[in-house]
């Protein structure tokens, strides 16, 4: 029995070499450097083992890719389960490298080995198809940004998003004008999600005073304190903006 905590690299090359002997492969050891070469008529594979899926195993397999497109990494099954979020990102990645990725689980006396998947063309346009709600998303976010607030890799900082930017705008307004309706916001430029940010009252910033009709609440102009750059940004816009009698 091999024990997990102290398998070898060397420990991966067995299993490994069964599993290509069986698909009808010649299976060599440390060739010019590829710590595993398989061959069959005239394609050429070379497996790289490493004990963790590293940046310096990505690097060495992507070297190999000078040699042939059909290049694998292989590691030990991972501790943590592939469904997790982690397990994505990894497989994201290696597919994004044009890589295969081969696991070896040990069991006992059992050696497992499992190819998660082969080599091929990473499919660029589909992935960014996929990914089409998240773009647009982004973009949306950064037009309900008057600018940038945030400081890119903050971790306990507070986020300035493009919903709270509204709720400060909102906020602002109905502190320098007074009592307003929804619709007479929008006509200030609050946008079409002002309704919505009334209702929900997220941040505890708006009182009802009557249907339709809503001023800032105290929690509000104690809020509107922490943002001055911003109040000041859009007292200015609303200085700018011709208001008709409420």
């Amino acid at each position: 029995m091999i024990d997990k905590k102290k398998i070898l690299e060397a420990d991966l090359y067995k299993p490994i070499q069964k599993y290509f002997i069986k698909e009808g492969y010649e299976v060599y050891g440390e060739v010019k450097d590829c710590d595993i070469v398989a061959i069959k008529n005239d394609e050429l594979i070379v497996i790289e083992l490493k004990l963790n899926l590293s940046i310096d195993l990505l690097i060495q397999a992507t070297k190999r890719q000078r040699l042939t497109n059909q290049v694998y990494i292989a590691v030990p099954r991972p501790s943590y389960s592939k469904r997790s979020k982690r397990w994505t990102d990894v497989c994201h990645l290696v597919r994004r490298l044009e890589l295969g990725l081969i696991m070896v689980s040990f069991t006992g006396n059992q050696k497992r080995t499992e190819v998660v998947f082969h080599p091929s063309a990473f499919q660029r346009k589909k992935v960014m198809n996929q990914s089409k709600r998240k773009r647009e998303a982004i973009l949306n976010e950064i037009k309900g940004r008057s600018a940038d607030y945030n400081i890119g890799g903050s971790n306990r900082a507070k986020i300035m998003t493009a919903y709270k930017e509204n709720c400060i705008q909102i906020a602002c307004y109905l502190d320098h004008i007074g009592e307003l309706s929804p619709k007479k916001l929008i006509q200030l430029g609050t946008g079409n999600k002002t309704p919505s940010i009334l209702t929900k009252n997220y941040y505890g910033w708006f009182e009802r005073v009557k249907r339709g009709v809503y001023k800032i609440s105290e929690r509000g102009n104690v809020g509107l304190k922490e943002y001055p750059e911003l109040v000041n940004y859009y007292v200015s816009m609303l200085n700018s903006t011709k208001v008709e009698d409420k």
